[in-house]
C-alpha cells in the first residue's frame, strides 16, 4: 500500500498515534499515511514530490484550491504586519461586517479558533439564554469534540445516550439526548418526554461528517416546530456547509430562521478560524456584555481573519458557488456512468461542491442505519487503488470529498477516468 511508513514510525514515537487528528493516521483505510509537503491548486504534493489530485481539501477549508494566490497574499500581508496581536484590531471587524452584511440572521459574531469552540459557545448561550441543561444531537452528526457532542444514542427510549468516547461523565451524559435523523416519530417522542427540560436542539443541516446524508427539508422544519413549541433554541451547525454549498449556506438554501449557527473552514480560508453567529439579544450574553463566559488568546488571529475575508471576498467576485454546482455536478455525472458499468460499482451523493461515495442503496440514505454493512471495506479497497492512481480522497469511508475553484474540467476528466478505474479494481473478487 501506498504511504511513507518511515515517516508514521517517527511521527509515532512523538505523537499520540502519529497524527494531530485521528483520521489522518489512515486506519479506516490501513497502510501507512502519506505525509505531504506542499498543495498547489487542486494538487498535493508528497515528500518523495509526487503530486495527487486532491478531494480532501483540507477537510473543506480549501474552496479556492491549495494555495490560492489571492489568500496567499492577504496571509503574506497579515504576517509582515504583525501576525498575533492579543488585542483590538480591524481586521476581524472587516470580516465580521462582510458576514453580517450577507447574512441577515448573523447580528452578532463572536471569532474562535476552532468548530469546537463555536459549537461550546453556542450550547453556553443556549443553557444561559433558557436555564435549561439538556441538549439534542442527532446520530449521524458531528459537531466537534466537546464533551456534550461525544455522545451516541443508547438503548431503550429515544433520547437515551452512550458516550462515544472515554473520558465522559455520566452528568454530561444525562444532558445530552440523542434521536435519530429523518424520523418524526422519535423527535415527537423526545420533545413529548424532555420538551421542558431542552436547551437547544442542534443539527447540520447537511449532515456531511458520517457520510452524507442529505435531510428532508420538511423533516427540519417539523424540528424548529418542535423547538418553538418547546421554548428551546435551534443551533444550526455550518462549519461545513457554510460558504460551501452558497453564499448563504444551507440557511439560506433552506429559507430557515436558527436563533445560532456555527461556523468554520470556510470563513478562515484554511486557517484555524472558527465562529458562533446569531440574534444580537443572545450572542449580547456573551462577555463582556454577558455573563456567558468565552474568550481565546489567538482568538480573531490576524493572518485567519484577513486570509478568510479574502477568501469570501474572492469567491463572491468571481461567483464560485455556481460555478462548482455546474463543474461537480457535470464530474459526478460523469462518475455516476462510469460507476454503473461496474458490477456493484459505488454511487456518487452530492450536494453543491460535497461529495461522498458509497455503496448502492435502494432509496436515498438519510440516517446511518441505513448505510450498507460493507461500506468500510470496500472503501478502504476503493480509497487505496485511487491513490496508486494519483488521487487523493479523504482517508476514511464516512468522509465527505470537496472539489474546489481550482478543480478544472480538464483535472476532474483526469479524476474522473482514475475514480472509475478505482471502483473497477475495488470491486475485482
Amino acid at each position: 500500500m501506498s504511504g511513507h511508513p518511515a515517516y508514521f514510525e517517527r511521527a509515532s514515537r512523538v505523537t499520540p498515534g502519529g497524527v494531530h487528528s485521528p483520521v489522518r493516521a489512515f486506519r479506516s483505510v490501513g497502510g501507512a499515511p502519506v505525509f505531504f509537503a506542499r498543495g498547489e491548486g487542486a494538487r498535493l504534493i508528497d515528500v518523495d514530490g509526487r503530486a495527487y489530485i486532491d478531494f480532501c481539501m483540507s477537510f473543506g477549508p480549501l474552496i479556492l484550491g491549495h494555495a490560492d494566490p489571492d489568500v496567499r497574499a492577504a496571509a503574506h500581508a497579515a504576517v509582515d504586519d504583525g501576525w498575533s496581536f492579543g488585542a483590538c484590531e480591524p481586521y476581524s471587524l472587516a470580516l465580521a461586517e462582510w458576514m453580517a452584511g450577507h447574512l441577515p440572521w448573523v447580528e452578532r459574531v463572536r471569532f474562535v479558533s476552532s468548530g469546537t469552540e463555536a459549537v461550546m459557545s453556542a450550547l453556553r448561550i443556549a443553557r444561559a439564554a433558557t436555564g435549561r441543561d439538556r441538549i439534542l444531537k442527532f446520530e449521524g452528526c458531528y459537531h466537534g469534540h466537546a464533551d456534550a457532542m461525544l455522545v451516541k444514542a443508547g438503548s431503550g427510549l429515544a433520547g437515551a445516550a452512550a458516550a462515544s468516547s472515554e473520558g465522559i461523565t455520566a452528568h454530561t451524559l444525562g444532558d445530552t439526548l440523542v434521536a435519530p435523523l429523518d424520523d418524526d416519530a422519535a423527535l415527537d417522542r423526545v420533545f413529548d418526554a424532555f420538551g421542558d427540560t431542552i436547551a437547544a436542539a442542534i443539527v447540520e443541516p447537511l449532515p456531511a461528517n458520517y457520510g452524507l446524508l442529505p435531510q428532508r427539508a420538511e423533516w427540519l422544519r417539523h424540528l424548529a416546530d418542535r423547538c418553538r413549541r418547546a421554548g428551546a433554541l435551534v443551533i444550526f451547525d455550518e462549519v461545513i456547509s457554510g460558504f460551501r454549498v452558497g453564499l448563504t449556506g444551507m440557511v439560506g438554501e433552506l429559507g430557515a430562521s436558527p436563533d445560532l449557527v456555527t461556523y468554520g473552514k470556510v470563513i478562515g480560508g484554511g486557517f484555524p478560524v472558527g465562529g458562533y453567529a446569531g440574534r444580537a439579544d443572545l450572542m449580547d450574553r456573551v462577555a463582556p456584555l454577558g455573563s456567558v463566559y468565552q474568550a481565546g488568546t489567538l482568538s480573531a488571529n490576524p493572518v485567519g481573519m484577513r486570509a478568510g475575508l479574502a477568501t469570501l471576498e474572492k469567491a463572491a467576485r468571481v461567483g464560485v458557488w455556481p460555478v462548482l454546482e455546474e463543474r461537480t455536478a457535470v464530474f459526478a455525472a460523469a462518475l455516476s456512468k462510469g460507476f454503473a458499468a461496474v458490477p456493484g460499482g459505488p454511487e456518487v451523493v452530492r450536494h453543491g461542491s460535497l461529495l461522498w461515495f458509497r455503496r448502492p442503496a435502494p432509496a436515498p440514505v438519510r440516517r446511518i442505519d441505513a448505510l450498507a454493512p460493507d461500506q468500510a471495506s470496500w472503501y478502504a479497497r476503493f480509497f487505496h487503488a485511487a491513490l496508486r492512481r494519483g488521487v487523493y480522497l479523504p482517508p476514511a469511508a464516512f468522509e465527505v470529498s470537496f472539489t474546489s475553484l481550482a478543480h478544472d474540467a480538464a483535472t476532474l476528466d483526469t479524476a474522473a477516468g482514475a475514480l472509475i478505474e478505482a471502483a473497477r479494481e475495488a470491486a475485482a473478487p
